[in-house]
């Protein structure tokens, strides 16, 4: 169980939006487009970009992109997707650390675990199924927050007349052990990380709601989850269920894949390509105003998919966006503000701490 402190409720009716930055930044390192991106993003007012991932041989995976974007914005929040399965949960911890640092304390994560034959393939494993999945992502998930804290707050002290950078009477053993019950090849680790603590303590964890309850990841694991339903109209629905059920301390996030009219073409002459799986709005901006707005009243947020990321982009920020904040319906960016400040998640104490230790 995580140590993360938890809000209380939705911080108000009021959400935030994100969009989906797609395969942004994927061209063979050529990140001009990525930057692009991300910073009209940012300057529409979008509050977090979240970076799919598909690792390919030559192209940057979602966590580079999102470390690229760090430096080049103030406001977003900048959220990859990061596989559980087959990484290494070491190198998922500290390398999320240290997007954290170079995000300013604007970074997540959403923790993915995935059937995938391919990727089991590519580093040597069997592929992973069913409830296995989740107990992957579960371990992962656990082992990164334990890594986290495993430095205290005021570990660094660089302290010039004795020579050293660190208290390490303020470094700690994690000693994770996956559970008997583990489906996969057993392993622990023992720590600490090799990266201080990361700006927000504990960066926000984000997972599908699906694999979100009794039997899987638990909800006290995480600090989001992506919510989808087979239409828009459903959408409501399905969020009122998935508060139910993992707490009003759990964010709800809306997935909504979008196709605008745009620059002459009509968004349902646009709408193309494989079923994702997401609820899809195809039509006039003004429409999908008018969507957004319960949704962002009953969710905490709503994540957008959109089509084209130039199309839609150029709509959202045009005619979306603006009237949502007329609404009244929309947060406010907060220059040099956390995710968790987003999510209205205060900065836990490290779980190893004296302070922490003496409250339990």
């Amino acid at each position: 169980m995580s140590t993360t402190e938890k809000r209380t409720a939705k911080p108000g009716n009021d959400g935030f939006l994100a969009i989906e930055l797609g395969g942004a930044g994927w061209d063979g390192g050529d990140f001009a487009s990525l930057a692009e991106a991300v910073l009209a993003a940012e300057s529409a007012g979008f509050h977090v970009a979240t970076f799919a991932d598909a690792p390919e041989p030559g192209r940057a995976n979602a966590l580079q992109r999102a470390a690229y974007a760090g430096p080049l914005t103030r406001t977003i929040a900048l959220v990859p997707e990061v596989d559980t399965v087959y990484t290494e949960p070491f190198h998922v911890s500290t390398q999320l650390a240290s997007l954290d640092y170079v995000a300013g304390g604007r970074a997540g994560w959403i923790a993915t675990a995935a059937d995938s034959p391919e990727a089991a393939a590519a580093v040597g494993r069997t592929n992973v199924t069913g409830a296995a999945l989740a107990q992957e992502a579960a371990a992962s998930i656990e082992v990164s927050r334990r890594l986290w804290d495993s430095w205290e707050d005021d570990a660094v002290i660089r302290d010039v007349a004795t020579g050293r950078y660190v208290d390490v009477d303020k470094l700690h053993y994690v000693d994770f052990k996956t559970p008997a019950d583990f489906a996969g090849p057993a392993y622990s680790v023992k720590g600490p990380s090799i990266i201080p603590r990361p700006l927000q303590g504990q960066l926000p964890v984000l997972a599908a709601a699906s694999v979100v309850g009794a039997g899987q990841v638990a909800a006290d694991a995480v600090d989001a989850v992506l919510v989808t339903a087979p239409t828009p109209e459903l959408l409501v629905a399905e969020i009122r269920e998935v508060r139910n059920r993992v707490g009003a301390a759990v964010a709800v996030i809306a997935e909504l894949d979008v196709v605008l009219d745009s620059r002459g073409q009509a968004a349902v002459d646009r709408v193309a390509g494989p079923e994702t799986g997401r609820p899809r709005y195809a039509g006039t901006a003004a429409g999908l105003t008018d969507l957004l707005e319960p949704l962002l009243t009953e969710a905490d947020g709503v994540r957008l998919h959109p089509a084209s990321l130039a199309l839609e982009l150029d709509e959202l920020s045009r005619l979306v966006l603006p009237e949502l904040r007329r609404r009244g319906v929309l947060q406010a960016p907060v220059q040099d503000g956390t995710f968790r400040d987003l999510l209205g998640l205060t900065r836990p104490a490290s779980r190893y701490s004296s302070t922490a230790a003496a409250g339990n």
